[in-house]
């Protein structure tokens, strides 16, 4: 009887020492990895930047794509304002260290969207977003703004490039989803993406944003075509969503006064 107690004793104890030695590799492994992991994240959000701007090099290697990055100013904006912040004001040095979409979920750094207004589905809006902008010979080029809002069965969450003029679209697409394959998740497909290039987010009087994605396609003699993009085929609530949520984004209650005074040149 005796040695079966030592018996299940020992066993107890290896099983302890063996628990306690794997949690130590773990735990050291995830923390020796946490670098490598942040670089690759950041890696992949520059190269989704890139491609939504059309700057995306087939094959490009992480030192082409850092290298391509590295033309575009990475700035703060105050969402309300429409004016840029200084990364001290969310608590980062750097603004790629800024998390517009950890802080959406901090009252103190977001605001509450009442459901009328809602339309992205989002909730809570940050009050601050992340955007990148890329300018050559002093004249602004591109603007890559962040955007997000719910699909079917998820959250989309990517970018849409305007040219200079701050209306013309050079590109969307998103890096994380859920929506079903074939159907809604042809949002990755780069052929419908491609419908997207030069399509105007304004009307002439460059106030409400008008994109619609229509059901059954555009047809070439279409009234206002140069605010309407194929609704995608067997998606009806995902091709709304992204038409909520562009609308959304580029409306009063995001983008829109940052790019009007992008327009008038008064940032």
């Amino acid at each position: 009887m005796a040695k079966a107690k030592e018996t299940v004793s020992r066993t107890l104890i290896v099983a302890l020492v063996l628990s306690i030695v794997f949690s130590v590799v773990v735990s050291t492994a995830a923390v020796s990895l946490r670098p490598a992991q942040i670089k690759n994240q950041n890696l992949d959000i520059k190269t989704n930047i890139l491609a939504a701007a059309g700057m995306l090099k087939q094959g490009a290697s992480a030192a082409e794509i850092e290298e391509e990055f590295s033309r575009f100013d990475v700035r703060l904006l105050d969402l309300d304002s429409g004016e840029y912040v200084e990364p001290s004001e969310v608590g980062v040095e750097d603004p790629m260290k800024y998390d517009m979409y950890k802080a959406a979920s901090d009252p103190a750094m977001s605001t509450n969207i009442p459901s009328s207004e809602d339309k992205a589905g989002i909730k809570r809006r940050p009050n601050v977003a992340k955007i990148f902008t890329l300018s050559e010979n002093g004249e602004l080029v591109r603007v890559v703004l962040p955007v997000h809002g719910y699909g079917l069965w998820s959250t989309l969450y990517g970018f849409v490039s305007l040219e200079g003029d701050a209306n013309t679209v050079e590109g969307l697409g998103f890096y994380a989803h859920a929506e079903t394959p074939g159907l809604g998740g042809e949002v990755d497909n780069p052929r419908w993406k491609s419908q997207w290039v030069g399509k105007e987010v304004y009307g002439e009087d460059l106030e409400e944003p008008q994109i619609r994605l229509v059901k059954g396609g555009v047809s070439a003699d279409a009234a206002d075509r140069e605010h309407k993009v194929d609704a995608l085929s067997g998606a009806t609530l995902t091709s709304r969503g992204v038409q909520q949520l562009v609308n959304y984004w580029m409306s009063d209650r995001g983008y829109a006064p940052f790019l009007k005074k992008l327009r008038e040149g008064e940032v």
